[in-house]
């Protein structure tokens, strides 16, 4: 780490403007697969400045035909948390990559849903990142010498079941699409596509979860074909409706 943060009083000496880190967190929806309790995200920064991150966890509690809920992690003991960030703070360095290890340790009885929120953050000589007083000061000088935004990112995290189960009901009509999720885990709809019967007019594609429990109705036009890719774990299937 001071190799680090040497480098990056040498960059900030060397650059008079720097336009500020820039993070890609790639995939936005993950899925912890019932005999998983791991999984590694990788943090990307394109920008020509370092970013100092701060992950968050928080939990989603859904609940049918009501708002869901956002139940903060950060005020329980580590020991009592279902999910953990590791590291909690990062340093990706401009043109650089980051891993953080999610572990989850709760109880798999049913599905659980987490939200991992990447925060870029100005850093002071008092936090989690080792920086000095005079380093934290000379970086946050350096971003207001030019246009600077800190942008972050959240991500979806999906923990299945440890006893997986998939059972999906597809129903048609010809008015009606249908796609029910009797089993245990989230499905995914990937790629639905709503195309004439040439295939070459089509709305712009999109991806839908049913959860457990949870059905997604689609209206269907007469002349036009709807398609999408049915994911259920490691198995994939294509499925098409005609209206």
């Amino acid at each position: 780490m001071h190799k680090t943060l040497g480098a990056l009083a040498l960059m900030m000496a060397s650059s008079a403007v720097l336009a500020g880190p820039e993070l890609n967190i790639g995939a936005f929806y993950d899925y912890l697969e019932g005999p998983r309790s791991t999984l590694v995200k990788r943090v990307r920064n394109g920008g020509d400045a370092t970013a100092f991150v701060k992950v968050e966890v928080v939990e989603i509690i859904h609940r049918p035909g009501q708002p869901d809920l956002e139940r903060s992690l950060e005020g329980l003991p580590v020991a009592e948390r279902p999910l953990i960030a590791s590291p909690a703070r990062l340093i990706v360095p401009a043109n650089g990559m980051q891993s953080v290890r999610l572990l989850h340790r709760g109880e798999r009885q049913q599905e659980r849903y987490f939200r991992v929120r990447f925060m870029p953050v100005m850093p002071t000589g008092n936090d989690d990142f080792a920086m000095t007083d005079q380093q934290a000061q000379q970086y946050r000088e350096s971003l207001r010498a030019g246009v600077q935004v800190l942008s972050g990112y959240g991500a979806l995290l999906f923990v299945q079941p440890q006893d997986t189960r998939y059972a999906t009901d597809i129903r048609e009509t010809p008015g009606s699409l249908q796609v029910r999720n009797d089993g245990n885990a989230t499905i995914v709809m990937d790629h639905f596509n709503d195309c004439d019967r040439s295939g070459k007019s089509c709305a712009t594609a999109t991806l839908h979860h049913v959860l457990p429990g949870l059905e997604r109705r689609f209206d269907k036009q007469p002349g036009r074909t709807y398609s999408f890719e049915l994911i259920e774990g490691q198995a994939r299937r294509k499925v098409i409706s005609e209206g």
